[in-house]
C-alpha cells in the first residue's frame, strides 16, 4: 500500500460517520479499558482523536502522536505507544497497514479501527439463563400489544427460526439503529423486534422525531448490554429491553410533570 494523504484511505473506514465510530469505541472501552495501563490508555485515546477526519482511520506518524501527548502534558514513550498497538491488534480493536514510499522504502503505518464485536453477547440465542425471579419491566398487555404469552412465543420463534444476519433487516428499521444493535445481536429478526419495541413504546409520543427514537433505542441497548456484562441474569431479552425503554419514558414523563408544576407554582 502506498503512503499518502488521509483522504486516500477513506475506503478503509469501517464506520458510517464519527458518531458511529464513537459509539463503537465506547463499547470497546467497556470491555478493554482495564486491559491497558494508564500510559497505554493515553496513547490509545490520542490515536482515537487523530482518527476523526476519516472516521476510525489514522495515518499519523507514531512520533507525531507521541509528541502530541507531550504537548498535552501527558508524557509517554514511543515504546509505550508501540505496546498499546500490539495489545489493540491482539484484541481485534485495530488493524495496522504498512505503507511504502514511491522509492519502495517503508513509510508510516495506517491504523484502522474495527467495529465492535461483543465477546459476551454475540446473538440472541446466547441469552438464555434460567431464572425464577420476575424480570423487571416484562412485556405487559395493553391496547397496542397482544398477550404476554403471544410475545413470549414470538421471542421463541426468533430464536428457533433459521437466522438471517443483520444485512437482511427490514428497511423499516433505521440503519443507525441496525448497525449499532448488530454488534451484539447479528440477527435480522432480533433487530426488528428491538425496533418494534421502540415503535410501540413511542406510539403516542408524537413529538418524538426519528432521531429521538433512534437515540432512545441505542441508549436502551447500551444499558441492556451494560447490565448483562455486570452480571444481571436475563431470561427474556426482549422483555428486559421493553422494561428499560418504559422506565426511560416514565422518568421523562415524571420530569416533565415536575417542570410544569414548577412553572405554574412560580
Amino acid at each position: 500500500m502506498r503512503s499518502g494523504n488521509i483522504e486516500q484511505f477513506k475506503h478503509l473506514s469501517q464506520f458510517r460517520d464519527i458518531k458511529d465510530f464513537n459509539n463503537h469505541i465506547e463499547q470497546w472501552m467497556i470491555d478493554l479499558k482495564q486491559k491497558f495501563t494508564k500510559s497505554e490508555l493515553i496513547a490509545l485515546k490520542r490515536l482515537i482523536r487523530y482518527s476523526a477526519k476519516v472516521a476510525g482511520v489514522c495515518n499519523a506518524k507514531i512520533q507525531t502522536l507521541v509528541s502530541a501527548c507531550h504537548v498535552a502534558g501527558q508524557e509517554i514513550s514511543r515504546s509505550t505507544f508501540e505496546r498499546m498497538l500490539r495489545k489493540a491488534k491482539k484484541f481485534g480493536l485495530l488493524i495496522v497497514h504498512n505503507t511504502t514510499k514511491e522509492n519502495g522504502k517503508q513509510a508510516h503505518n495506517v491504523y484502522v479501527f474495527q467495529r465492535y464485536q461483543s465477546q459476551i453477547v454475540s446473538d440472541s440465542s446466547t441469552i438464555d439463563v434460567a431464572e425464577s425471579a420476575k424480570i423487571d419491566g416484562a412485556y405487559k398487555t395493553n391496547n397496542l400489544l397482544e398477550t404476554n404469552n403471544h410475545i413470549n412465543k414470538r421471542n421463541e420463534n426468533v430464536q428457533k427460526e433459521n437466522k438471517l444476519d443483520a444485512s437482511y433487516t427490514s428497511n423499516r428499521v433505521p440503519a443507525e439503529f441496525r448497525d449499532f444493535v448488530r454488534c451484539f445481536f447479528n440477527d435480522a429478526k432480533a433487530i426488528e423486534e428491538f425496533w418494534k419495541i421502540i415503535t410501540i413504546q413511542t406510539y403516542y409520543h408524537t413529538y418524538y422525531s426519528l432521531d429521538d427514537r433512534i437515540s432512545l433505542g441505542v441508549d436502551a441497548m447500551k444499558q441492556l448490554i451494560r447490565n448483562i456484562k455486570q452480571g444481571r441474569k436475563v431470561r427474556n431479552i426482549f422483555g428486559y429491553y421493553w422494561g428499560i425503554v418504559k422506565g426511560t419514558l416514565d422518568r421523562e414523563y415524571e420530569s416533565t410533570l415536575i417542570e410544569m408544576y414548577e412553572v405554574y407554582a412560580s
